[in-house]
């Protein structure tokens, strides 16, 4: 019988349920040897557990976690001590080699120790004690390029060591070359794709698509390609590492049949986003056309269907703002002058041509719907980093050209 091990999974904030779903997907295409139960979501991820074969189909599969964290050990401390007997008393040595690098890193919520820097010195000491005293060795720590990675976390009264299973964070697909300026990162925007309920086989349209990551998330999970599909993992560097089940899990994947007709589709204003974007999806293992125009978001139209007729569908978009709005428009102007004009325009565009679509727009700028002059018919709090920001939803009922058109002009009110 294999051991069962406790897992967290972090998310970025505001995409806990989402992530929740998506494991609970993930366990029932699993199976049996995988093991994985998915237990509660606190702010910023969600419990679950499953055997160590679980934490590999967590990190090939799951889009929306940012890492799969293995617990290792749990208790309550006053000090940092407490902290390095924990530490001490663990068994790494049944998981990396003394020959591995380490890296140490702690969060903390209401704790009362004055420096996280002294806890993590007392954690990374530990490990270096427990290796020296067994192999007369210690590892080196290698903060940029770490074999293994080591979470701590600290609330008022307990303590939480992890063994990061996962490596570099999932959103790094392993196809990013270049991002352009401020890239959503991909996990975030598979997390909106879900909450938006596009699902494979939808009309997508980004007309502000920037890189791509948007597309290339929703092409992928067309395709059937999973998200970890062209990346190492720190598990692979684990002693009991299992290369035939891995083998085995990887190529286990049935990948979807190619669509016949396009079903995404994106834009930008830039030619050199709009080249990066395509670049990407080649990256990513996509085959199929994913039409890509430049083209100012003011201007665009629904796409159309493989008989020539607009669409209707799902907009999901991250509109620029702030700096990322000067690369729009006259650098001269003003950008709360640019962004006015910008938002305004776009908004005549969405109420004048896309009706019957929802649209979904994903922004730090909480007064969005008040420049577009629409009513948003919901919006979810989300957090792009540090970031705060609001996935607004607009639904684009029948009509708003017609209401437009009958208002009074300015010249006859």
């Amino acid at each position: 019988m294999s051991t069962n091990y406790s897992y967290f999974c972090p998310c970025p904030r505001g995409l806990e349920i989402a992530l929740a779903e998506e494991l609970n997907e993930i366990a029932l295409l699993a199976g049996p040897d995988a093991n994985l139960k998915v237990h509660t979501q606190v702010p910023g991820g969600v419990h679950c557990s499953g055997s160590i074969i679980g934490a590999y189909q967590l990190n090939l599969r799951s889009r929306i976690a940012s890492r799969v964290l293995l617990r290792l050990a749990h208790g309550s401390y006053k000090n940092e001590n407490d902290i390095y007997d924990m530490a001490l008393e663990q068994e790494w040595e049944n998981w990396f080699e003394v020959s591995h690098t380490i890296r140490v890193d702690v969060t903390a919520v209401k704790s009362p120790l004055r420096s996280l820097e002294f806890a993590t010195l007392k954690i990374k000491d530990a490990i270096c004690d427990r290796f020296r005293e067994r192999f007369d060795e210690r590892p080196s720590v290698n903060t940029k390029t770490p074999d293994m990675r080591i979470s701590g976390f600290l609330d008022a009264h307990t303590f939480t060591l992890y063994l990061d299973t996962s490596g570099e964070a999932l959103f790094k697909r392993g196809w990013r070359d270049d991002t352009g300026e401020a890239p959503l990162r991909e996990n975030l925007a598979a997390g909106l794709l879900r909450t938006s309920g596009w699902k494979p086989g939808m009309v997508l349209f980004d007309p502000m698509c920037g890189s791509g990551t948007i597309l290339a998330e929703a092409a992928q999970m067309l395709a059937g390609i999973p998200p970890g599909a062209r990346r190492r993992f720190a598990f692979e560097k684990f002693d009991n590492f299992d290369a035939e089940a891995w083998l085995a899990i990887k190529g286990n994947f049935k990948p979807n049949p190619l669509p016949t007709v396009p079903t995404i589709f994106g834009s930008d204003i830039s030619g050199d986003m709009v080249n990066i974007a395509r670049n990407n999806l080649r990256k990513a293992g996509i085959q199929f056309d994913v039409p890509l125009k430049q083209i100012e978001a003011q201007e665009v139209k629904p796409p159309v269907d493989g008989n020539g007729n607009p669409t209707t569908g799902i907009m999901l978009t991250n509109p620029p703002y702030g700096e990322r709005l000067s690369v729009r428009g006259d650098a001269a102007v003003p950008t709360d002058e640019l962004f006015v004009a910008f938002f305004s325009a776009f908004g005549t565009t969405l109420k004048q041509r896309f009706a019957g679509w929802s649209v979904f727009l994903f922004s730090a700028d909480l007064g969005l719907p008040k420049l577009l002059r629409l009513k948003e018919a919901r919006k979810t709090p989300f957090f792009n980093g540090a970031l705060e920001c609001r996935l607004f939803r607009f639904d684009m009922v029948e009509g708003f050209n017609r209401r437009e058109a009958a208002k009074p002009k300015p010249d006859q009110a």
